[in-house]
C-alpha cells in the first residue's frame, strides 16, 4: 500500500508532466455477466484535460517543437470534435502557443465552453457534414494561410499513435502485470487502439487488440468514427487488429447509463461503446470455457457532453 500511496502523491513541475499514468478500475458488477472473465477499464477522463486526448496531443506538440516544425509565434490549430481540442487547449496554454479549433457545429456546448476557457479561437464547421466537415475547412484554412498556423493532423500525424505506443501500451502492461488478454476501444483518429494495440502485442503477441465503431453513419456516438462512411485517418491499419465490432448506439448509451448507476463511473458514450464490446468479447469467452483479462479505456466523463442550461419559464402570477 505504501508504493500505491507513493504513486498517488504526484509533483510537477508543469500541468503536462500529469498527462498520462492514469489509473484502471476493476468493474466487478459487469463481471455478474460473464463469470471466469476479468473487466478493467483505463481511467482516461483523470488526465489533467479530462480525456485520453491530452495524450496524442503533447506527443504531437511535443515531437512538433523538438523537430522545429511547430516555431515560436505560430498558432496550433487542428479540427476536433472536442476533446483533442480541449487537449491542445490547454497544452498551448501550458507552453504559450494560441490555438484555433474547427469543431463541428453541433459539437457539445461543454467542450466549446471548456476550450474557450482556455483562450482558444473556435471556428465551426457545417454540423451536417460532421468531422469530415470539420477536417475539409480546417486544412483550407491552413491553405489560404500560409506560415501562420502548425497543422498537426490528428488523423496523419504517427505521433499520435506513438504517444499511446510510448504510454498507454506501457501502462496497462505494467497495471495487469502482463496478464492482459484483450484490449478493446473505440476508435476515431484510431491513435490510441493503433499505438497500444502495436505495444502490447510486443509484449505478447497473442494479446487480442479489438477496435469499435458505430454501426451506421448516422450514429450518437460522438468522437467515434464510421469507417465506411468516412473519410478514413491515414494512421489507421486495420490489418493489425484482431477485429472491428459494430456497435449500435442504444448498446453503448445503455452500458453507459449502467457504469454510472452500478459502478459510480459517469463516462461518455464512447465509453459505454467501448465496455459493451468489451462485454461480447468476454461472453464469447465464457461461451468457449475460456477465461481472460480484459482491458478497456474510457475516453471522457459524461460531463463534456451535457447541453447549455435554459432557464426555467416563469408562470405569470395570476391577478
Amino acid at each position: 500500500m505504501d508504493a500505491i500511496r507513493r504513486a498517488r502523491l504526484r509533483v510537477a513541475e508543469s500541468v503536462t508532466d500529469l498527462i498520462g499514468d492514469t489509473p484502471i478500475v476493476r468493474l466487478h458488477k459487469f463481471e455478474r455477466d460473464c463469470p471466469g472473465v476479468e473487466l478493467w477499464a483505463k481511467c482516461e477522463f483523470l488526465n489533467p484535460g479530462g480525456s485520453v486526448k491530452d495524450r496524442a496531443a503533447y506527443q504531437m506538440i511535443r515531437d512538433a517543437i523538438r523537430t522545429g516544425t511547430l516555431k515560436p509565434g505560430q498558432t496550433i490549430i487542428d479540427s476536433t470534435s472536442g476533446n483533442t481540442g480541449v487537449a491542445y487547449s490547454l497544452i498551448g496554454g501550458a507552453l504559450g502557443y494560441p490555438v484555433t479549433l474547427v469543431m463541428p457545429g453541433n459539437v457539445s456546448w461543454a467542450r466549446r465552453k471548456i476550450s474557450e476557457a482556455f483562450g482558444t479561437t473556435l471556428v465551426f464547421s457545417d454540423p451536417m457534414e460532421g468531422s469530415d466537415g470539420a477536417i475539409r475547412l480546417c486544412r483550407k484554412m491552413v491553405d489560404e494561410n500560409p506560415g501562420h498556423y502548425f497543422y498537426p493532423d490528428q488523423y496523419s500525424n504517427l505521433s499520435n499513435p506513438l504517444g499511446h505506443y510510448n504510454t498507454t501500451g506501457r501502462e496497462i502492461w505494467e497495471q495487469t502485470e502482463g496478464r492482459v488478454t484483450h484490449f478493446v476501444t473505440g476508435i476515431g483518429t484510431t491513435g490510441t487502439v493503433m499505438g497500444t494495440g502495436r505495444r502490447l502485442k510486443e509484449y505478447r503477441r497473442d494479446i487480442e487488440v479489438w477496435a469499435v465503431e458505430p454501426a451506421d453513419a448516422l450514429h450518437g456516438l460522438e468522437g467515434l468514427k464510421h469507417m465506411e462512411s468516412s473519410l478514413v485517418p491515414g494512421i489507421y491499419h486495420p490489418e493489425e487488429l484482431n477485429g472491428v465490432l459494430a456497435m449500435d448506439t442504444d448498446e453503448a448509451w445503455d452500458v453507459s447509463e449502467r457504469l454510472a448507476k452500478e459502478e459510480g463511473l459517469l463516462v461518455g458514450h464512447s465509453s459505454g461503446a467501448s465496455l459493451a464490446g468489451g462485454l461480447r468479447i468476454a461472453k464469447q469467452l465464457v461461451a468457449a470455457g475460456k477465461r481472460g483479462v480484459i482491458v478497456t479505456l474510457f475516453p471522457d466523463r459524461a460531463e463534456r457532453y451535457f447541453e447549455a442550461p435554459v432557464a426555467p419559464k416563469l408562470e405569470k402570477a395570476a391577478t
